[in-house]
């Protein structure tokens, strides 16, 4: 798998495709959901509590729902990681899921800033700093992300103005 980004999952759709959402998501098979994303889709763990804070960033900065998420440790979370030869059980990285593309890390975050609203889009350019300093960064908040912010005993389930956000099978 390439740092950047990869093809191996087909993650398009046309705007007409159903949206993976809590509602739609809740009875189908997370194979099936994966196959209709139209949306660009962000798995973070989801015990941790700084990757929880930044979903509920970009939902606070994201009028238009234009972010879907799941927790890598998800039904949805896993077929993803699976279909890219990813790690299953290695939850280092947030996985940005775009138009089939699979990016980690500080692209990632990077490329979520550019759908959000007000000045955010103008952290973006970083993504022109070469990657491996980039990502040094992002590591050395990865690696202490459990001691500086802690994290959960399991996923919590979002609060239900969050859950239409969430491609998920089952929330409950």
């Amino acid at each position: 798998m390439s740092e950047e980004s990869t093809t191996d999952a087909d993650g398009g759709g046309d705007s007409d495709a159903p949206e993976a959402t809590a509602d739609v998501a809740s009875d189908r098979e997370p194979a099936d959901v994966v196959d209709s994303l139209a949306k660009p889709l962000l798995l973070f763990d989801g015990v941790c509590n700084l990757c929880n804070g930044f979903v509920r960033f970009v939902v606070k900065f994201d009028a238009e729902g234009s972010v879907l998420f799941a927790p890598l440790q998800s039904d949805v979370g896993q077929e993803l990681l699976k279909r890219e030869g990813m790690p299953t059980e290695d939850f280092d990285s947030f996985v940005l899921v775009e138009d089939g593309e699979y990016y980690t890390k500080s692209t990632a975050v990077l490329r979520v800033t550019r759908l959000l609203d007000g000045p955010l889009p103008l952290a973006y350019p970083a993504i022109y700093l070469p990657r491996g300093i980039r990502d040094r960064v992002y590591d050395l908040v990865a690696n202490n992300r459990y001691r500086l912010f802690g994290k959960k005993d399991s996923c919590p389930v979002p609060e239900p103005e969050l859950r239409e956000r969430f491609a998920t099978r089952t929330l409950e």
